[in-house]
């Protein structure tokens, strides 16, 4: 494992130019990448898609969908009983079929269109700004990225500091990793950000 130092940068033609810099400062082309981060939960790395196995917005749907489903099946229950000279015994059975299934939907989409929990913790006052914007800092933003494997020394890990701040780089983080042939190996959207 090695010292990578990040950063994020305006767009890609700002990245290059401080690819160049850092070749220029005596780097290894091989101890840097240049690489693009998808927006949270676009990543890919699941198979069906995103970074979690379960949806955040449906975690709760579940519970929607059994509340729902319960109180749909006494309310089409109690409409196929009013409907019985019409329909027959068979109309309490069919109202609480359709009173189950059309509950459980709404139970379900219900609970679907929930906010992440900073979110909802923020809209209730639990959080003060400042522990948004901390919670925001350490999440890593979408954009374009360089990084570069500066070793062990400090002198190194400064300098590639100082050439990622003068070309406009931001959220400059520190890892440890490895970066090899110019694609750093052990990186994960996902993780926490160490920021410098």
């Amino acid at each position: 494992m090695s010292t990578i130092i990040a950063a994020r940068f305006e767009d890609q033609d700002h990245g290059e130019k401080v690819v160049a810099a850092l070749r220029d400062a005596g780097f290894s082309p091989e101890g840097i990448s240049l690489f693009y981060v998808n927006p949270h939960g676009q990543h890919d790395i699941y198979p069906i898609g995103g970074d979690e196995n379960t949806s955040p917005g449906a975690r709760e749907s579940g519970k929607g969908a059994l509340a729902g489903g319960g109180v749909g099946a006494v309310v089409g229950a109690a409409a196929g009983l009013a409907a019985t000279p019409v329909a027959g015994p068979l109309g309490v059975a069919i109202g609480a079929g359709i009173g189950a299934y059309t509950g459980s939907l709404a139970g379900a989409m219900g609970k679907t269109d929930q906010d992440s929990g900073v979110d909802e913790a923020e809209s209730r006052g639990e959080l003060d700004e400042k522990e948004v914007e901390q919670h925001k800092a350490i999440e890593r933003q979408a954009g374009t990225y360089v990084a570069v494997r500066t070793g062990d020394t400090e002198s190194r890990t400064q300098r590639a500091v100082e050439l990622f701040r003068v070309h406009g780089g931001v959220d400059i983080e520190h890892a440890e990793g490895e970066l090899r042939d110019g694609h750093w190996t052990t990186f994960d959207p996902r993780s926490v950000v160490n920021l410098v």
